[in-house]
């Protein structure tokens, strides 16, 4: 009886045992099969390509429709066909393709798998946020107490329009005693708020400012920014060079900055990835990337599919960023916590 249990289990009593027994049969059909290294070459020939492309982003040229700006705007979404490119190498039964789809996979996971652990972390005691709250929207009112309840000491406005001002005003006054409106931006305060003025960012109106504000911890430089809208355009590909100008022009002021530490708030229409915005980045770090968890996805608000919408710091280390729930915009807010370097100051 005991010979014959262990014979029957033995030969794939158990499912376990079956499912092995299946793998099996599998690995050894396809390892006699010839044409296992032969099929499948055009998908192993994509999945190489798509790796080069996101390996090698920075050096597609913009020459041709700014396609390296759109290219990396849109970059982390690449990743969706490396799945698809793995079921297709599955289908033909192919192991060219299936280890040529590791390489896509591999790079896609040295750019963004950082991204994907939660780094938010304690501490920071300034908690700032920014909202591009589109110049159609039909409820203003109720779009500032969203804001307003995120807890933020410090919170950017963009996108303001004339008639709309008031009514952002009168929303945040309980919560915020100071505040200043240059142009189409606008920034609100718990902590008083000094020097503030106008940044030239190249555009002939008013999009970008900046203002000291007093912390319990100490002085920090605020900016905040509104630089032009991109488009995809069929005939001109994606039109961003003034976008780019006024990128770089905000990077040059901030890089004047005195000692203090520098939080820039804004819909910058660009993400980090993007080399346009370099003027920018290279001096200044974002919260999402470094205390964040996610992408952090601001745009549209229906669907999120780019961080247009940024929060960058130097001087100042950040805790924690997060993205908020939906208001009556396009855009989604975020809001962010960073500790102080006040040292300089």
């Amino acid at each position: 009886m005991a010979q014959a249990f262990v014979t029957e289990t033995g030969s794939g009593g158990t499912g376990a045992g079956r499912g092995g027994a299946r793998l099996q049969r599998l690995w050894n059909g396809l390892r006699r099969d010839p044409r296992i290294w032969r099929r499948g070459l055009v998908i192993a020939a994509l999945a190489v390509v798509l790796a080069l492309v996101m390996a090698l982003h920075a050096r597609i040229p913009n020459s041709i429709g700014n396609t390296g700006s759109l290219t990396e705007t849109f970059l982390p979404w690449l990743g969706v066909f490396v799945p698809v490119l793995l079921v297709l190498a599955l289908v033909r039964r192919s192991a060219t393709a299936l280890i040529a789809v590791l390489l896509p996979g591999i790079v896609w996971l040295n750019l963004f798998g950082g991204l994907l652990t939660h780094k938010t972390g304690g501490g920071g005691e300034l908690t700032v946020a920014t909202h591009n709250v589109n110049a159609d929207n039909a409820d203003p009112a109720g779009t500032a107490r969203d804001v307003a309840a995120s807890g933020a000491d410090v919170v950017a406005l963009e996108e303001l329009t004339e008639t709309a001002v008031p009514v952002y005003e009168k929303a945040l006054e309980s919560t915020y005693k100071y505040h200043e409106v240059v142009g189409t931006v606008g920034l609100w305060s718990k902590y008083p708020m000094s020097g503030t003025k106008a940044v030239d960012i190249k555009l002939g109106w008013e999009r970008a400012m900046r203002s000291t504000v007093t912390t319990p911890e100490g002085k920090v430089a605020v900016y905040v920014a509104h630089l032009p809208s991109v488009r995809v355009k069929l005939e001109a590909g994606f039109t961003a060079r003034q976008r780019d100008k006024s990128a770089d022009a905000l990077g040059e002021a901030i890089a004047d900055e005195s000692k203090l530490p520098t939080v820039l708030l804004g819909d910058l229409n660009g993400t980090m990835n993007d080399r346009a915005l370099n003027a920018i980045t290279a001096q200044m770090r974002s919260t999402q990337g470094a205390a964040g968890s996610g992408f952090g996805f601001s745009w549209p608000a229906s669907f999120p599919m780019a961080r247009i919408d940024q929060i960058l710091v130097k001087g100042a280390e950040p805790k924690a960023s997060w993205t908020l729930p939906a208001t009556g915009s396009d855009h989604l807010p975020i809001a962010a916590r960073v500790k102080l370097d006040t040292s300089g100051s």
